[in-house]
């Protein structure tokens, strides 16, 4: 019996993450999350948390986040609470249950700002985006967190480096919303309004890769398998789509004729972001993404749900 503990198990990835953990025989799993009273914040009440449940493994979906604008207008909090988030889980971690595994999806946004193409070998070669200051900076330092805590206390780590996720179960504010989910859901909102255009927020030109949240729930229940990972893999397709490019595809999912136009005040962020697949698929030959328009009507029939 393999017990897992998810911190921030209520939110869009860790509640996608403890339901495939419930179908899997032989696991016991358990959520940590401020919506069941236990907030990480409070390292004492999150390690008696800890110490009761005992875990084999702790998979970390804790993170505050928001858009790229809301990044940049809140980035002294984010900052602040990621920041806190990381240090409280493996110190809590190492007190607590210090045999425990810690499986994180960091976010491609600590890449270099600069690159195009991401490669793991790359990925401190430069500063983040100015635009992701707060967010990627804190993906880099949780890295720096789980080498410290490896090299004096053995604490093993396994690291992803994960692209834009979208899917079901996201947040319904646009501020908070991530931004594929974001674009999906003012779409629904405009057409329901009866909207003849559409406002893309930037230029519309930046390129991303996304990742269905199923997908990401799906590579970290496999990597309960995996003995350590520190030095972070992507979790790759190395295929990207422009902002404008989603918004057609969701436009087209709702049969939605409509004109885009351009915000061009708001914030574009990096230029391109696309994760190089190598490395991901030499230990993964035959793991199989869901395909970009599936995602788009699965997310689309979730928000038609839940607005």
């Amino acid at each position: 019996m393999k017990k897992v503990l998810v911190l921030g198990g209520t939110g869009f990835l860790g509640s996608h993450v403890m339901k495939k953990l419930e179908k899997i025989e032989g696991v016991t799993s358990m959520s940590i999350s401020r919506r069941e009273g236990i907030d990480i914040l409070d390292i004492e009440s999150f390690i008696k948390k800890v110490k009761d449940f005992n875990p084999d493994v702790v998979i970390n979906c804790a993170a505050h986040v928001g858009s790229v604008q809301y990044a940049i207008a809140n980035a002294g909090e984010m900052i602040k609470e990621n920041l806190q988030l990381a240090i409280n889980i493996y110190d809590g971690i190492n007190q607590a249950a210090p045999s425990a595994t810690i499986i994180n999806p960091l976010s491609n946004c600590s890449y270099p700002g600069s690159a195009n193409t991401h490669y793991e070998p790359e990925w401190q070669d430069g500063p983040v985006h100015d635009s992701v200051l707060a967010y990627g900076s804190v993906k880099r330092i949780q890295y720096a967190i789980a080498e410290s805590y490896k090299k004096q206390y053995g604490t093993k780590s396994i690291n992803w480096l994960i692209a834009n996720a979208y899917g079901p179960g996201d947040y319904t504010d646009p501020n908070k919303v991530h931004a594929l989910n974001g674009i999906l859901l003012r779409l629904i909102q405009a057409q329901d309004k009866g909207d003849k255009e559409f406002v893309i927020w930037g230029t519309g030109k930046p390129l991303r890769e996304w990742v269905y949240i199923e997908d990401v729930a799906e590579i970290l229940v496999k990597s309960l398998n995996i003995h350590e990972q520190t030095y972070p893999l992507n979790l790759a397709q190395n295929k990207a789509y422009s902002i404008t490019e989603i918004a057609e595809l969701g436009a087209e999912a709702l049969n939605y004729k409509v004109t885009l136009k351009y915000d061009t005040t708001k914030a574009d962020g990096a230029p391109i972001k696309i994760l190089d697949d190598r490395m991901f698929r030499e230990s993964y030959p035959d793991f199989t993404f869901t395909p970009l328009s599936d995602g788009i009507n699965s997310t689309i029939e979730y928000y038609k749900k839940v607005l």
